[in-house]
């Protein structure tokens, strides 16, 4: 049995690799390959802890892809272990979430504490577990030992040698090219985002040096009374950096927080062309050192293109120098002053029944293909200002309209009409797969009114 426990921290916006993450869909879910990095960092975590011991930190709008994701991994965790921040406050509210729950559940344990969307390698997992009892007398965090004097990652400079680790003697901001060619003769560390706390210590640096952190999180307050008295604020401002109890333990493994698409281009094999290529084929002509991302079969040719970025998706294309891909977050920001959908969500959207595909929309119709799983059933809604046709494409369906329940099968349809109350499911052992055709003077997303629901989405 393991006795150190985890917390996963999935929350955050997709933001940096847009068009591939987008606000609703961020980049620990995405598959890249045939796991998420956030699947990766669970299956790292089971390395340390048991199913039981593992604790997701989350928001209202992830959380289905946290359980999806397990759920695809066959891994069980307590529903009392996904934790819903109501609003994200940086990460030390999030991991004081975390930690607090685990202390009522084991009281006082050793917590790993890691970042969903980072890439690491499967070995360095031996030398965290060897944090366990360095952290019974300090504030454990993992620095990687650099590669490269990179300007995106903030570093840790280690002092006094322990048995495992050193203690720390400062926390050193993301710096400029110099700074970082400095820091890595001094022997720095990259700051990777992962700790190692014992519940005891923890608090205890906590009421030292965020009062007001420890102060809200009172019992008998519910969680949205939590989080309206808490800053926001990042764990290193809030105690690593303050704190005499510090020390590091340094990790020489492989180690990425996939921060762009440059990141991702040094982490990806190459294929003969010296590209790095998704999904597609590539048939380019002198072109190296190239990103490229496509649908899926596509042929993608560059012709005398290098050191670039090519991500194609259904509804946005992104070209950029691999240099200037930090930029992309400033694409995001004007599509959200826009009120453009693009940057929240995909044409194809996930919920925790399937997903759904938009084919084609206007003001006054939309054309969903929509993908339930075996099992899965959609709430019981009604639309104020829309009607619905739908007409099965693959699988059985079970449908209740009004009062009147009954079986769809490949080729047949039904009608929906506005103010009705209806319900999807799919009963079969394959998926379920539909063409829903909308009509109204209204077709947006937010036309919805729920009466029942197997995930928890009744408003009261």
């Amino acid at each position: 049995m393991n006795s150190i426990k985890s917390i996963i921290l999935a929350g955050g916006s997709g933001t940096r690799l847009w068009p591939l993450s987008r606000e609703q869909y961020p980049k620990q879910f995405l598959k890249l390959e045939n796991t998420s990095l956030f699947q990766k960092t669970v299956l790292r975590c089971l390395k340390l802890s048991d199913p039981s011991g593992i604790f997701v930190v989350t928001n209202e709008n992830q959380k289905f892809f946290v359980s999806g994701q397990m759920e695809e991994l066959r891994i069980e965790i307590p529903k009392e272990n996904i934790l819903i921040e109501p609003q994200g406050k940086n990460t030390l509210p999030a991991i004081c979430l975390g930690m607090n729950e685990i202390k009522k559940q084991y009281g006082k344990c050793a917590v790993g504490v890691f970042p969903s969307d980072h890439l690491l390698d499967i070995e360095a997992i031996d030398k965290i577990k060897s944090a366990e009892k360095l952290c019974s007398k300090y504030l454990v965090t993992f620095g990687i030992t650099p590669s490269s004097p990179h300007t995106d990652y903030g570093y840790i400079k280690p002092g006094k040698n322990f048995e495992t680790g050193s203690k720390v003697l400062e926390f050193r901001e993301k710096p400029g090219l110099e700074a970082a060619k400095k820091y890595i003769q001094e022997k720095c560390l990259w700051n990777s985002g992962m700790f190692m706390f014992e519940t005891g210590v923890f608090f205890k640096e906590l009421k030292i040096h965020a009062p007001d952190i420890i102060s809200a999180f009172t019992d008998g307050k519910n969680i949205e009374q939590i989080y309206s008295e808490l800053p926001s604020i990042s764990i290193d401002y809030g105690i690593m950096e303050k704190s005499d109890k510090v020390a590091v333990v340094r990790l020489e493994c492989k180690w990425s927080d996939l921060g762009d698409f440059d990141s991702i281009f040094q982490e990806t094999g190459k294929n003969e062309l010296g590209n790095a290529v998704y999904n597609c084929d590539d048939m380019s002509l002198n072109s190296r050192g190239n990103l490229i991302y496509s649908k899926k079969d596509k042929i993608v040719s560059l012709i005398d293109v290098s050191d670039m970025v090519v991500v194609d998706t259904s509804d946005a294309l992104l070209v950029s120098p691999r240099k200037s891909c930090q930029k992309v977050k400033n694409i995001v920001t004007s599509l959200k002053k826009q009120n453009n959908n693009k940057a929240l969500f995909h044409l194809t959207v996930y919920r925790p029944w399937g997903s759904y595909t938009i084919l084609e929309e206007s003001e006054r119709h939309k054309i969903k293909n929509i993908t339930v799983t075996p099992g899965k059933k959609l709430s019981l809604q009604l639309h104020n200002h829309r009607s619905e046709h739908w007409v099965v494409v693959t699988g059985m369906a079970w449908i209740r309209v009004d009062n009147k329940e009954f079986y769809l099968r490949k080729g047949e349809s039904t009608f929906i009409k506005a103010g009705i109350k209806h319900r999807l499911s799919n009963p079969g052992t394959i998926p379920l797969e539909i063409i829903e055709v909308q009509l109204g003077d209204y077709v947006g997303e937010d036309d919805i009114e729920r009466f029942e629901d197997d995930f928890g989405r009744v408003k009261e």
